[in-house]
């Protein structure tokens, strides 16, 4: 199993990036996606997750409104809208897929996923 994220880099506050994570080795339609951060200094924090159907979606406070995160199961890749980026998203970005069947609060956990990205930073300049 691989996830590969991609899509990181250096962008201005208020500008956009669109992560991308492609995946292989599993069968993607089965899975829920996540996308973790780490900030330098700090832990690793949760930021989106989505269900297998793409019917239910979780974001972190500090990213609603301004992330989403679309899955595409005929590519097997989810990915991470970001908008209206500010300094404090600088983070490296990681995507993780899930195979468990959890309430929708359990997916902020690390815990509940079974495969990881090798991560893509993103720097956000002021």
């Amino acid at each position: 199993v691989q996830l590969q994220a991609s899509g990181g880099g250096l962008v201005q506050a208020g500008g956009s990036l669109r992560l991308s994570c492609a995946t292989s080795g599993l069968t993607f339609s089965t899975y829920a996606m996540g996308w973790f951060r780490q900030a330098p200094g700090k832990e690793r924090e949760f930021v989106a997750a989505i269900s297998r159907n793409a019917g239910n979606t979780r974001y972190a406070e500090s990213v609603k409104g301004r992330f989403t995160i679309p899955r595409d199961d005929a590519r097997n890749t989810v990915y991470l809208q970001t908008n209206s980026l500010k300094p404090e998203d600088t983070a490296v970005y990681y995507c993780a897929s899930s195979s468990g069947y959890y309430s929708a609060n359990d997916y902020y956990r690390e815990s509940r996923y079974d495969y990881w990205g090798q991560g893509t930073l993103v720097t956000v300049s002021s």
